[in-house]
């Protein structure tokens, strides 16, 4: 089940069926684009109620659907937050969540952060009652808050993956923008992601778009470190222990070709991809055919090794797949640019 949408919705993929669909996926983003304008002109007018919070709220969110990097941006301001003496809590939509009552990205998260509440509720303004009221929360991070304007924000940070960073250029389902770019102007700060994985002329350009929309306020470069890979029932290994070695990978993430481009670049030689959409729980069906590709996989290429990212180990949970170990890469944020303006907006936050 290795899905392209990717090349498609870049216009990589040509003939007369894909650009078919294109023109379909762009009518239905037309619809799309109308509804969402509605919405947004309703509460910059006020005709839709905000709801605030007892405590600061910062909001993490994207301009595009997932796979920008959100998640070690999520964790690096919690652990800021906390080691500015805060309790610190988590609220969160809980997109996929299922009958276990959390998803992927909650238990990742439960993993980096196991001192960190996250609250999961359909309704976050409940949800951030919920962490302040029952968990003596005194500041809240709103995972994913960008379009839920719902629940005021005293912090509105997007992050923006530089791999891919407007969606294509085209709204859902013609691309992947949430909204158009101007909606910048809504954004306190943008955090642009994974700036290390383009070339200094893109990132320029980029930079510049952003500018544009955002003004003279604050705009921070990070990386995306693959620090070691990390085991179920094993030990941990060095990064440097992927390189030269045949790999096989396996992602259901918003941005896979990211994840790919990090493993090439700690040395690792894929060997194949299976790809399946963000989100996806690897149930029964996903696992037998994800262990019948390694099988097939296995007969000619040989892979030493699987690898997943973290948001996938959570959920696949097992320490070998087709009889290869399985491994995901821990990825750490570093700032290339503006940390220590982030402290101060966060501190001067906490000030008021």
């Amino acid at each position: 089940m290795n899905l392209d949408h990717r090349s498609l919705l870049s216009g990589q993929k040509n003939g007369p069926v894909a650009v078919s669909i294109r023109a379909s996926l762009w009518a239905a983003s037309l619809l799309y684009g109308a509804a969402a304008r509605v919405r947004r002109a309703q509460y910059d007018a006020g005709r839709k109620e905000i709801c605030r919070a007892d405590v600061p709220v910062i909001s993490v969110g994207n301009l595009t659907t997932g796979g920008t990097g959100k998640t070690p941006v999520v964790c690096d301001l919690c652990r800021r937050l906390r080691d500015l003496g805060r309790q610190v809590a988590i609220v969160s939509r809980g997109y996929g969540a299922g009958e276990t009552g959390v998803n992927d990205e909650a238990l990742e998260l439960a993993e980096r952060l196991p001192d960190v509440p996250h609250v999961q509720h359909p309704d976050r303004v409940e949800a951030a009652r919920i962490a302040v009221d029952e968990l003596e929360a005194d500041i809240l991070v709103m995972d994913d808050g960008f379009q839920h304007r719902r629940l005021h924000r005293d912090l509105d940070l997007v992050v923006v993956d530089a791999t891919c960073p407007f969606g294509f250029g085209h709204l859902l389902p013609r691309g992947y923008l949430r909204e158009p770019v101007s909606s910048l102007r809504r954004a306190d700060a943008v955090i642009l992601t994974r700036s290390e994985q383009i070339e200094e002329s893109r990132r320029e350009a980029i930079c510049k778009e952003i500018r544009s929309h955002l003004g003279n306020r604050p705009l921070f470069e990070t990386t995306h470190a693959a620090t070691r890979v990390v085991f179920e029932q094993r030990p941990s290994e060095p990064i440097a222990s992927l390189s030269g070695r045949r790999i096989a990978l396996v992602s259901a993430i918003g941005n896979p070709d990211a994840f790919e481009q990090t493993a090439r670049e700690c040395g690792a030689d894929v060997v194949g991809h299976f790809r399946l959409p963000d989100h996806d729980p690897y149930e029964r069906e996903a696992r037998e055919q994800l262990n019948q590709w390694l099988v097939e996989l296995k007969s000619s290429n040989t892979p030493e090794l699987v690898l997943c990212t973290h948001k996938d180990a959570v959920k696949i949970a097992v320490d070998e797949l087709a009889g290869l170990p399985l491994g995901y890469l821990q990825i750490d944020l570093a700032y290339r640019s503006g940390e220590a303006e982030l402290q101060e907006l966060l501190m001067s936050l906490l000030a008021t």
